[in-house]
């Protein structure tokens, strides 16, 4: 039994059994995949794939077993490997952090700066996508650390880490209706059409939630993967955007308006993910404490471990 073997295994999981875009994150062949998993099942004496001809339809039982003790193999052996840079006193490294766009875009840019001059060999690398998609690349170990705000917490082999509180605005153009309303209302909201975050989100379900609770069914005409999407489109002309505060900036937004929302929506806490049972390198707590200064290396160990 051989480690590439458990990893072949695990990606032919994490792709959704399909063999070939296994082999095409892990560059190397299809066929030689394919020999490496028959012979990892003539060792262990059982089929870890059902099959339909060549094709991998689902995971047998025992197979299901299999696939969750190769995870924690393949994370011990990450863990060994980086209790070596540690203590070998390695100045390099990587950082691999998953996260939004609102998040990248407008509030890791300071984190990132300061990072870099605390640590200027360690390769940072940044990975966009939607909550679902962030968690599952913390669970699968393809990043170290996921910054999302929704979908994480409902991954129960994660540790979440709760970070910040943030909410909402309403973004229009100069001279909008809905600037003379004081106080805005959700009813004078839904009179208008709307463009905010796709469902997949940035909070979406308590945009929702707040529409509903007074029986509203807001005319959304449009949404959108990113803030900067949500603005482009009201400085269109095209609706009335709802989006997250933090993504408006009045210096560089100069052709749109703001309005605090924070009285329509709930907040929404944007919460760190770290796989559990997984070995942080020194720097990795640093970035999470720049990130949330509250969590230092104690409050995160003591989470990571349960107590």
């Amino acid at each position: 039994m051989k480690l590439q073997q458990l990893r072949y295994l695990c990606e032919i999981v994490r792709q959704n059994l399909n063999v070939s875009d296994a082999a095409g994150s892990l560059f190397t062949s299809q066929p030689g995949i394919s020999k490496q998993i028959k012979l990892l099942e003539e060792e262990l004496g059982l089929d870890v794939f059902v099959r339909n001809g060549k094709r991998l339809i689902a995971v047998t039982e025992p197979g299901k077993a299999v696939v969750s003790i190769a995870q924690r193999i393949l994370q011990d052996a990450e863990n060994l490997k980086r209790v070596g840079e540690e203590f070998g006193n390695q100045p390099g490294g990587s950082l691999r952090v998953a996260t939004t766009h609102t998040q990248a875009r407008y509030v890791l840019p300071a984190v990132v700066q300061q990072f870099i001059a605390l640590y200027p060999k360690v390769m940072l690398n940044l990975h966009q996508g939607n909550p679902m998609q962030i968690a599952e690349m913390v669970r699968s170990g393809e990043v170290d650390i996921g910054i999302a705000t929704e979908a994480i917490e409902l991954f129960g082999d994660l540790v979440m880490l709760p970070c910040y509180e943030w909410n909402r605005c309403v973004v229009t153009p100069p001279k909008h209706p809905l600037l003379r309303k004081k106080p805005l209302t959700i009813e004078d909201v839904a009179q208008y059409p709307i463009i905010t975050y796709d469902f997949a989100f940035t909070g979406r379900s308590k945009i929702n939630k707040a529409f509903e609770a007074k029986g509203l069914y807001p005319n959304v005409v449009l949404t959108a993967l990113d803030s900067d999407v949500i603005k482009t489109y009201v400085e269109m002309g095209m609706g009335i955007g709802i989006m997250a505060k933090m993504a408006f900036d009045e210096h560089r937004d100069r052709n749109l308006r703001a309005i605090d929302a924070s009285h329509l929506f709930e907040s929404s806490t944007t919460r760190i993910a770290i796989r559990r049972n997984s070995y942080l390198r020194g720097y990795m707590y640093d970035f999470i404490h720049l990130f949330a200064p509250h969590l230092n290396r104690e409050k995160v160990e003591a989470r990571m471990t349960g107590a």
